[in-house]
């Protein structure tokens, strides 16, 4: 099949920085995507043009509406990095389309700051939360990131100051590669008091306060760090829960019975593109876990409302499932290990003795691996320490086995 959709990089010099291949076929073309920035009807008076400007939902409609006839459309930088190419590439066969890419911002912006690229977290904050931020944060860590508008600049100032990297250096890179390009270093503060160019991007070169916590990305961060009412699968436990889930990139985990996200939000930090549908009926916990995922870097976390095994019905199938509450509740087992993709993890914990007797009668029906948890932490007695056993959590693993 030959490609009918064109997609060409471009950078702040507009058309003058593309290359032959990629101008011969915007000279050519008769129907041309693209910003008002980088397409002027005076240039292409015989071609139909359709600006992003204008609605991208409709733009895009009206792009796929042309599906099989020759159609260019120009992008920004590389297209396949955080782009329209990328967002296309989830609908379009690779046959459909061809991209010339242009240098992208990151790769501008590492080259402007000398940074080695290989080494850096390169974000895209673009039509999304700056809260997504927290999860990068570390210790001299450095990241790069696409942004919205100017205003992103002071949203993600703030999440430095929420999460104590309110000592790191901020770069706000405007029009790179064009004749308007301008860089400006700034702390935090200094940075969310000015205002910048809309076409920008946001170097953030991390350096913590010493009092400040690390969230690191391994599994068990503090209890301190969730907003919960008192039901949360505690740190040494939610360790071993996310080792027994084996987080990977791209992965889907249904929570059930989430209480407060810890199981969904810790899930996400640890595999790049991993996802979560926190399930949970009541609505002072959904609150919760949206404050959470916010918090902690994740807030495209997905709250799903309602009870298993209903709230089961029509969604997504998973990789992974962890079942924190209601292993006893008729439906729930069978439904999720039904759903679960063959070869995926089921994971479910107990406290109960009812919930245990569950886990023993199911284990060896399905060849699940049982652990029980005991765990002691050290606390005040007097002006002693003793060591104050929590409740023993029964925990059931099983893999899900490919059909004969």
């Amino acid at each position: 099949m030959t490609a009918w959709l064109t997609i060409i990089g471009a950078g702040d010099d507009g058309l003058a920085g593309l290359n032959a291949a990629g101008l011969a076929r915007v000279r050519t073309a008769h129907a041309i995507f693209g910003s008002k920035r980088l397409l002027k009807k005076e240039e292409f008076p015989k071609a139909e043009l359709h600006f992003w400007e204008d609605g991208y939902d409709a733009a895009l409609s009206a792009l796929m509406a042309r599906r099989g006839l020759p159609t260019v459309l120009i992008a920004t930088g590389d297209p396949m990095h955080f782009g329209i190419g990328a967002t296309l590439a989830a609908t379009l066969k690779p046959d459909e389309f061809e991209c010339f890419p242009a240098p992208s911002a990151f790769s501008l912006a590492a080259s402007r700051l000398r940074w080695r690229l290989q080494e850096t977290a390169c974000v895209s904050l673009h039509g999304r939360s700056a809260d997504q931020l927290a999860r990068h944060l570390a210790p001299r860590a450095r990241i790069l990131a696409l942004t919205s508008s100017g205003k992103t600049i002071a949203e993600a100032a703030s999440v430095l100051a929420r999460c104590g990297y309110g000592r790191s250096t901020i770069t706000v890179l405007e029009h790179l590669g064009g004749a308007e390009e301008r860089i400006f270093r700034l702390t935090p503060s200094e940075a969310a008091a000015r205002t910048f160019a809309d076409l920008n991007t946001l170097a953030i070169d991390c350096e913590t306060l010493p009092d400040a916590p690390f969230m690191g990305t391994g599994a068990g961060l503090p209890d301190s760090a969730f907003e919960h009412d008192g039901q949360l699968t505690k740190r040494e436990v939610r360790a071993a829960t996310l080792a027994a889930l084996q987080p990977f990139p791209g992965a889907l985990l249904w929570d059930i019975g989430a209480g407060c996200g810890s199981i969904s939000i810790e899930f996400m930090r640890a595999a790049r593109g991993a996802r979560a549908l926190a399930i949970e009926d009541m609505p002072a916990r959904r609150v919760m876990i949206e404050a959470n995922a916010a918090k902690l870097g994740v807030p495209e976390l997905t709250l799903v409302k309602g009870r298993a095994p209903a709230a089961l019905k029509g969604l997504e199938a998973p990789d992974a499932v962890f079942i924190g509450g209601g292993i006893t509740r008729d439906g729930v087992f069978d439904t999720a290990l039904a759903a679960l993709k063959s070869g995926g993890v089921l994971v479910a914990n107990s406290i109960t003795v009812q919930g245990e007797a569950k886990l023993l009668a199911l284990a060896p029906l399905h060849g699940g691996a049982l652990t029980r948890i005991s765990v002691s932490r050290a606390e005040p007695v007097g002006s002693f320490l003793a060591f104050k056993p929590m409740l023993q959590v029964t925990q059931l693993i099983i893999r899900k086995k490919a059909p004969a």
